[in-house]
């Protein structure tokens, strides 16, 4: 029998933010008590897996606008681009429930929001997407895919659009 195909969605008020445990209570609060006021805000956008019950989150990623300035970047990177900030999208948090990690949802979650960017990135410039790794663990995940440390921030990690697009995301 086939499993499912995972449902991604915007985060509503539908959604069972309450029983969401994954373990970094950074993470678990941002669901719980910050992602709505930020989507009401339109400061980020939160989605959600959904689990095998209703409203059950089985992990979330939030999504928004950001820039950095191209010196921020190494030197082989920051070649081509101009002198004023760099448009990009920040994947602000993504976070899996304990009771599913390990199973290949972070990677699910993660090419939802790089296929959403590309997607976002007809309608509105983006170059890279930039993410703020927690953790070292968070670090090895991230580079896994092609992320690359900022100059400045180790834990500041980015991936260029023409990279995702040579890849096939």
């Amino acid at each position: 029998m086939n499993e499912p195909a995972l449902v991604v969605e915007p985060l509503g008020p539908h959604h069972d933010r309450a029983a969401f445990f994954c373990g970094e209570p950074i993470l678990d609060a941002y669901l719980q008590r910050q992602a709505s006021q930020d989507i009401r805000r339109r400061v980020a956008q939160v989605f959600v897996a959904l689990g095998d019950s209703p409203g059950r989150i089985a992990g979330y990623y939030s999504l928004s606008a950001t820039s950095f300035e191209k010196d921020e970047l190494p030197p082989t990177s920051a070649k081509r681009l101009p002198h004023y900030p760099v448009p990009a999208a920040i994947l602000g948090r993504l976070a899996v429930d304990r009771a599913l990690q390990g199973q290949g949802l972070g990677e699910t979650l993660l090419l939802d929001a790089i296929r959403r960017i590309v997607r976002a990135s007809a309608t509105i410039a983006v170059h890279a997407i930039v993410v703020d790794a927690k953790n070292d663990r968070a670090v090895a995940f991230y580079e896994q895919y092609g992320f690359r440390a900022f100059a400045s921030e180790r834990r500041r990690l980015f991936l260029p659009l023409d990279t995702i697009e040579r890849l096939g995301l």
